[in-house]
């Protein structure tokens, strides 16, 4: 017996009334309002590659759910490229627009009390958008993976979008000539679809599979190729009969769904950025898991079996030909959880009975990886008693610790005009403070671009990086320290770090440490001023002051509880 829909309303109601006359109007017939009615979450803009084949990926998708026999409405959202939005406002509005998505789609789906969601995930910050919606609202939800972009070649070699990115920064410390650099630009996207690296949204589509969200087998996956197509019309069928299931994301996002994701991304050496995104999903699904816990005692358990671009020389369309996702998880079987529901109404032990690897030098088994050290590292410490971040690679480091003096920045800008004028010296910690989710405001202010000139000067061996702010999802450039909480700009211990400190990295002790007594701690603590808030207008203006700290996932808080200084 089918259940009852909460988008019904009794015939002849007010709601049901006004409804009906609006629908009638879009030629949608009185009997359809009987149906389940899902909407077509879609990030779709002209802006970017990423987003401009999502049009005719909901097209193909309001046919699949009609014949389905439910009734699709498509609803659009905010549409976050970093390498486009982080135009303006230091590059404030990416993270920023993370939980504006996630708005976007409670004022929509939650307003018209539509039955279920279907979300085409694109460039990175549109992901965790939309899982934060389907673990806030709780309604049957499918994550679709809308795929990687073609990279192209030039002067014979191949060129991707983060060749481009770490160009840049070289021809701004003059290693690299500006020609080269245009003709590289030139060629380095040939099709949609995002980021052709592992970086932050290639990252995040395994994380759907990972999580029991998107159906096994999706990610990654090449856009608007014949397997995404697939992918799409099966995800539209799926979706009505999760409707009629009653199948809510809070039944598969449960802690071990979360330790299956985070397994996934130590497995693959995956973006830094997938760890406060996972914690916002957590955070939002009120499942009172701490996914920072979750690297820090799987990091040293989980060994490295696929090096894929940036960490590794294998590329993405390899990974997705040895089996993606699900020959990755195959591989991790015996340290899953098989326990966790999934979209596909199984557990996970159920979706990986049949599952293959096709090619295990890409993807490879335990007790052969492609790295035995973590990629990811979580350390903690005097400059990070909350956390920070710090991804490895899968190369052997020789040198597992760095102790330097400080050479300190509150602003992109300075650091680089620092690096011009050859202040920063090998053996300097470059800290780099005033970039986290209150003081960038949403980690504005370029930290990777700091990361990647100083490689194209020549000092990314010879120096090392702290920073509060976060790193492109394709960076893995020296030792860099990424997002330590408590932030500066919050009165975090990185604030009160003076020229010339000492500063010790250990990543096998997983800390980081300034030198400094109880007392020069207490001395600098009692005359620090918080500095004037950046980007103090509009909707900026809003985040800095509702945001929460990472270790919640620097979601949108719900009390006074938490609050920058003013």
């Amino acid at each position: 017996m089918k259940r009852t829909l909460r988008s019904n309303f009794p015939r002849g109601s007010y709601l049901w009334s006004v409804r009906n006359a609006h629908w009638q109007a879009l030629g949608i017939p009185e009997a359809d309002c009987e149906k389940p009615k899902i909407a077509i979450v879609n990030s779709s803009s002209e802006l970017a590659a990423c987003f401009s084949h999502l049009d005719g990926v909901a097209k193909l998708l309001k046919d699949v759910i009609r014949a389905a026999g439910a009734v699709p409405f498509e609803i659009r959202t905010a549409a976050p490229s970093d390498f486009i939005t982080g135009a303006g406002a230091r590059g404030a509005y990416m993270l920023g627009a993370r939980d504006l998505v996630t708005n976007d789609i409670e004022v929509a789906v939650e307003g018209a009390q539509l039955d279920g969601m279907i979300c085409l995930t694109s460039c990175d910050k549109t992901v965790p958008g939309q899982l934060m919606a389907a673990a806030r609202l709780n309604i049957p939800t499918i994550m679709v993976p809308c795929g990687y972009q073609s990279s192209g070649e030039y002067k014979g070699k191949h060129v991707d979008i983060e060749d481009v990115f770490v160009g840049a920064m070289h021809a701004v410390t003059g290693n690299m000539p500006i020609e080269e650099l245009i003709g590289m630009s030139r060629q380095a996207i040939r099709s949609p679809g995002v980021c052709s690296g592992l970086g932050t949204a290639n990252s995040m589509h395994i994380v759907c599979e990972a999580l029991g969200m998107a159906l096994p087998g999706s990610a990654p996956v090449a856009a608007n190729s014949d397997k995404m197509m697939a992918d799409v019309r099966a995800a539209g069928e799926r979706i009505v009969q999760m409707v009629w299931e009653d199948l809510k994301p809070r039944d598969i996002l449960t802690p071990g769904a979360f330790a299956n994701a985070v397994r996934s991304i130590l497995a693959i050496g995956g973006s830094l950025n997938s760890v406060k995104h996972l914690q916002a999903i957590a955070t939002e699904g009120e499942c009172g898991v701490d996914v920072y816990n979750l690297f820090e005692t799987f990091g040293p358990q989980i060994p490295v079996l696929a090096g894929i671009r940036p960490i590794g020389a294998h590329t993405i369309e390899q990974f997705e030909v040895a089996g993606g996702c699900r020959a990755l998880m195959k591989q991790l079987e015996s340290l899953l959880d098989k326990g966790p529901l999934t979209v596909t109404g199984v557990t996970v032990a159920e979706n990986l009975k049949f599952a293959a690897v096709v090619d295990k030098e890409v993807i490879r088994p335990i007790n052969r990886p492609v790295a035995s050290q973590p990629a990811i590292v979580l350390l903690r410490g005097n400059l990070a008693p909350e956390s920070g971040l710090t991804k490895t690679g899968i190369v052997e480091r020789k040198q597992r610790s760095f102790t330097g003096p400080a050479i300190c920045f509150w602003s992109t800008d300075a650091a680089m005009a620092a690096l011009k004028d050859g202040l920063i010296q090998p053996g300097h910690v470059l800290v780099m403070r005033g970039a986290g989710v209150c003081g960038g405001p949403a980690m504005g202010g370029g930290a990777s671009r700091v990361v990647f000139a100083v490689d194209g000067a020549g000092l990314g061996d010879q120096i090392a990086i702290l920073t509060d702010g976060h790193l492109s999802g394709l960076v893995c450039k020296g030792l860099v320290v990424a997002e330590l909480s408590p932030e500066a700009a919050a009165g975090g211990p990185l604030a009160l770090v003076l020229d010339g400190d000492i500063i010790t990295i250990d990543l096998d002790k997983r800390r980081v440490d300034a030198d400094l007594t109880d007392e020069q701690w207490f001395e600098r603590r009692a005359t620090w001023r918080a500095p004037a808030p950046a980007q103090d207008v509009g909707w900026l203006q809003q985040y800095r002051r509702t945001v929460g700290p990472l270790s919640e996932g620097a979601v949108l808080v719900r009390s006074d509880a938490v609050r920058p200084p003013n």
